[in-house]
């Protein structure tokens, strides 16, 4: 795996993984373990919706990556790709838990 891979995929890995806790979901008749069970299921329909983008930007970064680097933009690059998949599945898990009925 080439340096570029391994920073495509600590990006994807910390962009899934970052969203650690199940956050501050409220729903009347909710105890914690329901709460926790249905973030979870809420991340894991996430982490499948932009498996396929950070599959893409992965393979953008294995091929584009020396031309970014000679450029001086391979950092920006990839934290522009790890923020853009960290805010879609933020987003994601959001609309997922508030059609779950779950208000913050």
């Amino acid at each position: 795996m080439t340096d570029w891979r391994q920073v495509a995929a600590c990006a994807v890995l910390s962009a899934l993984v970052g969203c650690g806790g199940r956050g501050d979901w409220t729903r009347a008749g909710s105890d914690e373990a329901t709460v926790a069970g249905e973030y979870q299921d809420c991340r894991a329909a996430a982490g499948s919706a932009v498996k396929t983008d950070a599959d893409i930007d992965q393979d953008i970064l294995a091929t584009r990556g020396d031309d970014w680097r000679r450029g001086g933009v391979g950092q920006v690059q990839t934290r522009t790709m790890r923020e853009h998949t960290r805010d879609r599945s933020a987003a994601i898990i959001d609309a997922c838990m508030r059609a779950k009925g779950f208000s913050r």
